[in-house]
């Protein structure tokens, strides 16, 4: 697994510790994915389908592509469709993705990379393979956030993040058994390069064998927990969380995860819930089905832009 990688940990910054009055969350239910496909057929895992709307606040979807090995002009990706109210954050922890959006946006995103597009007031894009990647082949393996915007924000002008590999902070636990890549929020003083909308956290974990992750969480905002790769458990009472599943955490003041006898890679989540009614019908989130109504009617009327013409 490619992403971005340290040689040794023990050269970054540590989270900040615990305080001794921190409650830790327990760990309140802890479910499977759910297999399927996307795009034009490639395969997914749907990360939150054993969670409710409540649980995952503000947060909407998580899908995993991969990891899969594909073969020459075998990668699949997602053509051309339109989106409105809420953000799509797309992360490569191998492979590469060509992104194109009609407000000008876009680019190509590979190892440890992150897209980040705010889809808001409406929006068309796509994301496809590279030319090197569907002549070749090779290793695909990432995931797609949608994170949802309040209602005063859904229909905030379009915007799109390229985040490098370079620019994501890192950090480690305070045995250096962890490497913490934060893509956007404040987790335990460490910020990530992330702009949201919406005041949430998002990292990605690599936690050496046997290793253990403490961390202060925002009590505030839920918690979550989704094993990509590997095996640990969570809370003291070592719940096991296998790969493709989710863990969801109660209230509290940090929240553990404590790896196998084999390195453990995960999602570390969590954000403000908006607590606002969700109505969603394929690519558009709104508050209400007149809403949802509209967004087809304006898509229809080419209010929510045209694909652009593409060089080369």
């Amino acid at each position: 697994m490619p992403a971005i990688q340290v040689a040794d940990t023990l050269i970054l910054p540590r989270l900040a510790v615990v305080l001794p009055e921190s409650v830790e969350r327990s760990v309140v239910k802890i479910a499977p994915g759910r297999a399927g496909h996307e795009g034009a057929g490639f395969p997914v895992y749907r990360g939150f389908a054993g969670l409710s709307v409540q649980d995952i606040d503000p947060f909407l979807m998580l899908d995993q592509l991969g990891p899969v090995l594909n073969g020459p002009f075998e990668t699949k990706g997602a053509p051309w469709h339109p989106h409105r109210g809420f953000e799509t954050v797309t992360y490569v922890l191998d492979g590469e993705i060509a992104h194109h959006d009609s407000h000008g946006g876009g680019g190509v995103i590979g190892d440890g990379d992150t897209q980040w597009m705010t889809a808001g007031s409406g929006i068309l894009h796509d994301e496809v393979p590279t030319d090197k990647v569907l002549n070749n082949g090779g290793w695909q393996h990432g995931i797609q956030l949608w994170v949802n915007l309040p209602k005063t924000l859904k229909f905030s002008a379009p915007r799109y993040q390229g985040i490098s590999a370079s620019k994501l902070t890192l950090t480690t636990s305070h045995d250096g058994g962890a490497l913490v890549r934060i893509i956007a929020g404040d987790i335990a003083a460490h910020s990530g390069p992330g702009s949201t909308h919406t005041p949430i956290a998002i990292a990605h974990v690599t936690l050496a064998p046997g290793a253990q992750l403490v961390v202060p969480w925002n009590p505030e905002f839920n918690a979550m927990v989704y094993m990509l790769l590997g095996g640990a458990t969570v809370g003291s009472q070592r719940h096991v969380l296998p790969p493709h599943h989710v863990a969801l955490f109660g209230d509290g003041g940090h929240l553990v995860v404590t790896a196998t006898d084999q390195t453990a890679d995960f999602l570390l989540l969590g954000g403000l819930p908006i607590r606002e009614p969700v109505v969603q019908y394929g690519p558009f989130v709104m508050n209400t089905q007149d809403e949802i109504q509209q967004a087809f009617r304006d898509y229809e009327s080419g209010l929510l832009g045209t694909i652009p013409t593409l060089k080369g």
